[in-house]
């Protein structure tokens, strides 16, 4: 039992990976993972040759058939509908500081959504998990001709999207810190010249606090909006700099209290776009974190 919980333990990480970003819920991921457990611990070891194969099997079937159910429910979502962000701290391992941040960010997790649960999975195991494509083909039960084909196709869709070339890290969070600065010293100037002259806001609120029906599209439409904020409640609005899924991001506090975590796409130079989650359901681990500003 001890030596069974221990290779568990040991691949519980990859799973909570593998499962987040197939769901874009930290909660959902981490019930995929529990249910992953009950059964590992109820299968027998006689038949499992690979503990690892076996396990991210049956992470990736039980995702794909939440996120089945999962599509089904977003259909009558509230409108826009976004991520849950993750807490992340800085990577630790040589093998975290390999990884690309923008194969967890809000933005990347968003695109994965054209994509159908079988291609997503299959696209995730082969270029962020980098499996094998016969693993592949073990994890979602098809054979590897089909499974290289469904990570073609998915690369064919998510091309245009993706970013050319990945910003670094700390460029990325540097810029953050000076577009919070500019937020807190109230500079108008300054906000709307951190933004490109047509980034793009998305929020979410879930239909439990008000945000947009469709996503703003303009630099400086946006940075008025911020602005207004901070005009609105004088010495009430604080932005705090944290890690979330994998790159520098903001939380912002009115009037003390948790109001949205913001996760940004850069060019390296300027704000290309903007994600605000405002649903206080897909804040409460943030809020349970951080707490007060």
């Amino acid at each position: 039992m001890d030596a069974d919980a221990h290779v568990f333990n040991q691949l519980r990480p990859r799973l909570q990976k593998i499962a987040y970003r197939m769901l874009g819920s930290v909660a959902e991921a981490e019930d995929i993972v529990q249910d992953v457990w009950l059964r590992w611990h109820a299968a027998g070891r006689e038949a499992i040759d690979n503990a690892e194969a076996w396990l991210v099997s049956v992470t990736t079937r039980m995702s794909i058939d939440r996120l089945r159910a999962a599509r089904i429910q977003r259909e009558h979502y509230s409108g826009i509908w976004l991520p849950e962000p993750e807490i992340t701290e800085s990577p630790a391992t040589p093998e975290e500081m390999t990884e690309r941040a923008d194969d967890v960010s809000v933005a990347f997790l968003l695109l994965l959504e054209r994509l159908t649960p079988e291609a997503r999975a299959a696209f995730l195991l082969r270029e962020v998990f980098d499996a094998d494509y016969d693993e592949i083909a073990g994890a979602i039960g098809k054979t590897e001709a089909a499974c290289r084909q469904l990570v073609s196709r998915a690369k064919t869709q998510l091309r245009d999207e993706r970013p050319r070339q990945a910003v670094p890290r700390e460029t990325h969070r540097q810029l953050l810190q000076s577009f919070a600065q500019a937020l807190a010293r109230a500079d108008f100037h300054a906000i709307n010249a951190f933004l490109a002259e047509d980034a793009v806001l998305i929020g979410d609120g879930g239909g439990k606090v008000q945000s947009f029906p469709k996503p703003m599209v303009g630099g400086r439409r946006i940075a008025q909006l911020f602005y207004a904020a901070l005009r609105r409640y004088p010495g009430g609005v604080h932005v705090r700099l944290v890690t979330l899924n994998g790159r520098g991001a903001l939380l912002r506090y009115i009037e003390g209290k948790l109001e949205s975590a913001q996760t940004f796409e850069t060019d390296g130079e300027r704000i290309v776009k903007v994600h605000v989650q405002r649903n206080p359901d897909k804040l409460a681990r943030i809020l349970a974190t951080y707490g007060e500003p």
